[in-house]
């Protein structure tokens, strides 16, 4: 398996609060994830891996491939996005994790997805 430098990956989270009931510790977030390919590839994402940590430190891990890699061909220099969630047992947690994509010669690659937050917009932990 090998690293791609060239493809990038922006999240933008936040805080649902209609959907959310603190009460009994439910908050959800909704994350958009952009990637962005500037290799000279045409890349195909056929898996994920998320490493979710609330505030607690406690851990949830999600892999595998979904309805969103059915469809998810990358030319150069153009984007792929799509909007998912989760629903978290604090008011502020993390998510990372990586990509796997192949190219038109087979070639498998790991992206790295970075660490981005997920909180209530004005809470400091």
């Amino acid at each position: 398996m090998k690293i791609l430098s060239q493809v990038y990956i922006k999240v933008h989270s936040v805080y649902i609060k209609s959907q959310s009931t603190p009460e009994i510790n439910r908050y959800v977030f909704a994350y958009t994830i952009n990637i962005h390919n500037i290799s000279k590839k045409i890349l195909k994402l056929i898996s994920h891996y998320l490493l979710i940590t609330n505030g607690h430190g406690k851990k949830t891990q999600v892999h595998g491939s979904n309805i969103i890699t059915k469809h998810a061909y990358i030319n150069p220099g153009n984007d792929f996005h799509y909007t998912s969630g989760t629903v978290l047992e604090t008011p502020i947690g993390t998510m990372q994790g990586h990509y796997i994509m192949i190219d038109e010669k087979n070639d498998i690659y790991h992206i790295d997805i970075p660490v981005f937050r997920l909180a209530i917009k004005t809470y400091i932990h």
